[in-house]
């Protein structure tokens, strides 16, 4: 046990509760089975005999007025603002598109780009889906710019367009998609609402569970519960965001790619980017591919570079691409949450300060 104290005694010096070592040690390999050779059940037990082992001088000598107040457990009222905004923002674009020609129409599609831009970096700095790294911005850009413009262009490409720029419409010359952006920002609330259920439900779960192995079969119906709720909530946007602008809802394609982002977040959120990173490069490398094979194509001998995709839009349209991609990495990411999400060290820090 003194060699055990030595080895975590930061760790132990730093800890606010006994459930912030058990995190440490399992972040550190240590498992029930390693808490066995020092005669305690579980690492939980492990972790309060090394909590009630280390002095913590600087707790009881603190003066009062140093010690941080709790946080409250609800969002803020600034937080609640800030998730509805990015959805309020687009929505009010959308409109704006819709009652514009011309250039006002291009000035209103890149002040409202702009603006949903900044609204969502803002939202994303505070509350339950905020997170210190940044790696994966250009990546989820491109992907919820293809969602905007990738259906209209692959759809122009296989007709031998398109003929011109995307004027903000769904009938020009390069359709432009807006149902499934619209949907996914006015998601943003329910994703940092479901976030936050999670979170605050796992912690719960860390605090009752008396095994890792406990807890994680605790916290994976959570994870599950709180992914399928966000879904459920996405898909009801995406039809009522269709029915109101006259367009296809585009279920598919908005599930695939609001699933990915929420997994992705969420890992991020909880210290774990390299695998978001790496899905989500490969989900704009591909869709960046698809398009590109179908130009191409038109080069005299090439038509054979363009046969997997053009075989996949006569089958499922143009949305099939995106649905493919975004699907398959929403499942590989899913898998790799339920792996990760569901131990004990990816909640302990995130639990105090949420």
């Amino acid at each position: 046990m003194k060699g055990l104290l030595h080895r975590h005694r930061e760790l132990c010096e730093r800890a606010v509760d006994p459930l912030e070592i058990a995190a440490g040690l399992e972040a550190h390999g240590v498992t029930d089975r390693t808490a066995a050779r020092f005669r305690h059940r579980d690492v939980f037990s492990l972790a309060e005999e090394m909590y009630a082992r280390v002095p913590r001088d600087r707790d009881t000598s603190a003066p009062a007025e140093d010690t941080p107040a709790p946080r409250p457990r609800g969002p803020r009222a600034a937080g609640v603002v800030l998730a509805l905004l990015p959805g309020a923002l687009c929505a009010a674009a959308a409109a704006g598109l819709r009652l514009t020609e011309g250039r006002p129409r291009l000035i209103v599609a890149v002040v409202g780009v702009l603006a949903v831009s900044l609204a969502l970096g803002a939202a994303l700095r505070r509350g339950p889906l905020s997170a210190a790294t940044r790696t994966t911005s250009t990546w989820t850009c491109w992907l919820v710019g293809y969602a905007l413009l990738g259906d209209g262009l692959l759809n122009a490409a296989v007709s031998g367009g398109p003929d011109g720029l995307p004027d903000g419409t769904a009938d020009g010359p390069w359709p432009v998609t807006v149902v499934p952006v619209l949907a996914l920002a006015l998601s943003y609330a329910p994703a940092a609402g479901c976030a936050h259920l999670f979170a605050a439900g796992a912690r719960g779960k860390l605090t009752s569970s008396r095994g890792l192995a406990d807890f994680s079969a605790a916290v994976r119906p959570l994870l599950v519960g709180a992914f399928a709720l966000y879904l459920g909530v996405l898909a009801g946007l995406l039809a009522l965001t269709g029915a109101v602008l006259g367009e296809p809802a585009g279920l598919s394609e908005g599930l695939g790619l609001g699933a990915l982002l929420l997994l992705a977040r969420l890992l991020i959120v909880h210290g774990h980017a390299h695998a978001p990173t790496l899905v989500l490069s490969a989900a704009a490398a591909a869709e960046a591919v698809a398009a590109a094979t179908l130009f191409a194509g038109r080069l005299p001998g090439c038509g054979f570079l363009a046969a997997p995709v053009e075989a996949l839009i006569a089958v499922w349209g143009p949305a099939g691409v995106p649905t493919v991609v975004c699907g398959l990495g929403a499942l590989a990411l899913l898998v790799h949450a339920c792996r990760r999400l569901t131990r004990a060290s990816a909640h302990a820090s995130t639990g105090r300060t949420r």
